[in-house]
């Protein structure tokens, strides 16, 4: 079992950085695969990155060169560094952990940008 709260989310200018921050409890979660979602207004959730239980990471096309996704497997902790934030990119933003036919979110994060 793992739990996950996210935290960082805020209000943000264009052109803007934030980062978010997953935190999870529980045993083993150096085993999980970590991704970000995120859901933003009458929209269907989407994947934004992921990282392997390896370190391996992909993201989505929308997102790239803008996004870091990383872990920190002693601190159970896994972060999205958001760099030239844009207007589309806000939404709730959801952490998720996964291994197997397991899988478990966090609440979201509110994430918007304007000016």
């Amino acid at each position: 079992q793992v739990q996950l709260v996210e935290s960082g989310g805020g209000l943000v200018q264009p052109g803007g950085s934030l980062r978010l921050s997953c935190a999870a409890s529980g045993s083993t979660f150096s085993i999980y695969a970590m991704g970000w979602y995120r859901q933003a207004p009458g929209k269907q959730r989407e994947d934004v990155a992921r990282i392997t239980n390896g370190g391996s990471t992909n993201y989505a096309d929308s997102v790239k060169g803008r996004f870091t996704i990383s872990r920190d497997n002693a601190k159970k902790m896994v972060y999205l560094e958001m760099n030239s934030l844009k207007p589309e990119d806000t939404a709730v933003y959801y952490c998720r952990a996964d291994w197997g036919y397991s899988e478990y979110w966090g609440q979201g994060t509110q994430v918007t940008v304007s000016s």
